[in-house]
């Protein structure tokens, strides 16, 4: 069985950039107890390094709910916080470590923006998802946030409005485009910003023909994740021999029986040594 592996399998620069970060911490240097705001990446392996460190999890609500002195010092994710989690810090004397990645941070700042300067902000992004719930905190909550077709349909402004688009660093790209020339389409001056990461892109774009060329395809990532999500549904659509996995263990010889050729890739919360061992069993064991 030949095995095609994705060249943009694995950590983003943004995940990437902040598990370094966390794994270069010297514990003895900073303020404790130390924790973090969630999950530093969608990944259980990479979780229970972290926690290795003595780094705890915490939730927003027992956050805000702590006393001065009960946490010492709090990460933040790459998915990035709203304004709020930093005024919480400073005023129950919290030092943190910020390892929000930088296009993320660009969203808020437009959020931000245009909000300020009374601009209809229009989210393009999974609703409940952490990072979106932090860029329209930074927009002050009022952004619209848009997820499917059907909160699309429903979407109602003036043509004089002025409007302003963003999206979800991880968002489907044919979707974002799609609501991008419906809302031009109401509003000819709307102003429209592709913020979905470039890597996002890529994955998105290469499994769209990889999924036709192989007979199977094995996606990486945790059901949380929401780019690997999307690159399973992507690939589901072209290939109904589409599989989900987080690690090697799930893998299923009755998936492959007769396969010849096999794509696998991964989402930005996905490790190296998790594609190794799936890429491994599947070239060894199955």
């Amino acid at each position: 069985m030949k095995i095609n592996l994705s060249q943009f399998a694995g950590f983003c620069s943004g995940v990437e950039r902040a598990y370094e970060i966390v794994s270069a911490l010297d514990i003895s240097k900073v303020k404790k107890p130390i924790y973090i705001l969630g999950s530093l990446v969608h990944n259980p392996e990479v979780i229970r390094r972290v926690e290795k460190k003595g780094i705890k999890k915490i939730d927003y609500k027992k956050l805000l709910h702590s006393k001065v002195g009960e946490i010492g010092t709090l990460i933040i994710t790459a998915h990035g916080v709203g304004p709020e989690v930093f005024e919480i810090a400073k005023k129950k004397k919290i030092e943190i470590i910020d390892t929000t990645c930088p296009k993320v941070a660009k969203v808020q700042r437009l959020a931000q923006v245009f909000s300020k300067r009374k601009y209809k902000i229009i989210l393009i992004g999974d609703k409940g998802h952490k990072e979106v719930e932090g860029i329209n905190s930074w927009g002050e909550k009022k952004a619209k946030i848009i997820s499917s077709k059907k909160d699309l349909g429903k979407l109602k402004f003036s043509k004089n409005e002025k409007i302003a688009v963003i999206s979800q660093t991880t968002q489907d790209i044919d979707f974002f485009e799609k609501a991008g020339k419906f809302i031009k389409k109401k509003n000819s001056k709307a102003e429209i910003f592709s913020t979905i990461c470039y890597t996002t892109h890529d994955r998105q774009e290469e499994i769209k023909k990889m999924a036709e060329k192989n007979e199977a395809v094995i996606v990486i990532g945790s059901k949380e994740s929401a780019n690997s999500t999307r690159l399973f549904e992507i690939a589901k659509e072209k290939n109904p021999k589409t599989y989900s996995v987080e690690n090697a263990g799930q893998l299923k010889k009755t998936w492959f029986w007769g396969t010849k050729k096999v794509f696998i890739t991964a989402g930005a919360s996905t490790p190296s040594w998790i594609i190794k061992e799936v890429a491994k069993k599947l070239a060894f064991s199955l």
